[in-house]
């Protein structure tokens, strides 16, 4: 499919950051591919790159103001001639505004008064994506339909390393010829069916590292910072999916429309999903639960002496083989992470939860980071989804859940 030529036209958005720079090698990328390029920037990308640039490289005029034509409606003429708007970068600011509707300037009255896709390549500073404010933005724009493509993880402007950077040229023109050419022929691209394709679906997940308490102050936890478990919220959101989320203690913002359940014990998290699961479709256990607590944990802090300290240890339930061992359970999906033998472990241990689906990863590769690369196991074998930030990793998964789910079909 990818060899076909289309005659599309879309209008670019480019908006004041940094990464206006790779906007020219896009829109050249897209001419390639017998895509128009219609360029429209705001006042601030100006600063970046250049409107001549992107005139000469399209040979059309670059739209700048909303006044610039005769009759004052460029956002509604331009918008109605595209097959797709797509924002490229897309700046924290810029994605505020189009999660909130507002149009002060030609490229976000444009956005609002569109009658065709928008396609959103999201580019800023680590904290800036990671900021609570802007991850609720991003979460209302997938609930509106509109199309996230990134961000990638990665060396930034500013000198740090991590989420936020903009998606490589080559890569987000790949991802609008497909989304193209899957219109075209009247098929959902994987882009847009993944806004649908849980709708209605309850599903439950756990999250987070569990604490179990020695004394007053002192517990045994782990390392896991519950992001892989946030990202697989925020991705069944994306599609549709009713979502509860029993969070062990974690410092992330709570994904913007999941029903959250803060636990702290392995026995909370165990209570609240057995509380939950007959109403659930799917469960997803991301959580590091905790393998073992203390017997006898103290109410006061244990006073430090000389003498060895000896601490009974007694397992823990285990949350995920209980849910798959119910007369009537959800469809499973488990976690697991390993620190050597990933293959061997994964698929050992998928076959003595008796779940359709385990995702494993190695643990010091995982815990913490903002990326990671997953193995799938199912019956039909292992598939792997290669490293990536959590988010997409997320959103494959799900997608991979979809076509194994006897509830849906893809």
């Amino acid at each position: 499919m990818h060899a076909m030529k289309l005659s599309k036209r879309i209008v670019l958005g480019i908006t004041g950051g940094i990464a206006a720079y790779k906007a020219a090698e896009l829109a050249r990328l897209l001419l390639k591919q017998d895509i128009e390029v219609q360029v429209a920037m705001t006042a601030a990308a100006t600063h970046f790159i250049t409107p001549a640039t992107l005139q000469a490289l399209t040979t059309h005029p670059v739209l700048l103001d909303q006044w610039q034509d005769a009759q004052g409606m460029a956002h509604i003429q331009s918008s109605r001639a595209a097959d797709a708007i797509v924002i490229a970068p897309a700046t924290a600011d810029f994605i505020a505004k189009l999660a909130n509707g507002q149009a002060d300037d030609l490229l976000s009255t444009l956005c609002l008064a569109r009658d065709c896709p928008l396609l959103v390549a999201p580019a800023m500073n680590k904290q800036m994506w990671s900021n609570a404010a802007t991850q609720r933005n991003v979460q209302r724009l997938a609930a509106d339909g509109v199309i996230l493509l990134g961000p990638d993880s990665g060396l930034q402007a500013c000198g740090e390393e991590g989420m936020g950077r903009m998606r490589e040229a080559a890569d987000l023109a790949q991802e609008i010829q497909d989304f193209l050419e899957d219109r075209s022929v009247g098929l959902k691209s994987d882009l847009q069916s993944n806004l649908q394709n849980l709708q209605g679906v309850k599903i439950l997940i756990t999250a987070g590292p569990t604490y179990e308490a020695i004394d007053a102050v002192r517990g045994i936890t782990n390392r896991s910072s519950g992001k892989m478990g946030y990202a697989v919220a925020q991705a069944a959101l994306e599609m549709g999916a009713e979502v509860t989320l029993v969070s062990g203690p974690v410092a992330l913002a709570s994904p913007r429309g999941a029903q959250v359940v803060n636990v702290i014990s392995a026995g909370e998290m165990f209570g609240a999903v057995k509380q939950r699961v007959a109403q659930a479709d799917i469960f997803i256990g991301v959580a590091a639960v905790a393998d073992y607590r203390v017997a006898q944990a103290s109410t006061q802090k244990i006073k430090k002496d000389n003498a060895a300290l000896t601490l009974q240890l007694v397992p823990n339930p285990d949350i995920l083989a209980y849910v798959a061992a119910l007369p009537q359970p959800p469809f499973c999906v488990g976690f697991a992470a390993e620190s050597e033998k990933l293959r061997e472990h994964g698929a050992a241990k998928r076959r003595k939860k008796n779940i359709p689906l385990l995702a494993a990863n190695l643990a010091q590769d995982a815990i913490g980071s903002d990326e990671n690369e997953l193995l799938l196991f199912d019956a039909a074998g292992e598939h792997r989804l290669p490293r990536a930030d959590k988010l997409t990793l997320a959103r494959a998964l799900l997608r991979h859940v979809v076509t194994l789910y006897p509830g849906k079909s893809s």
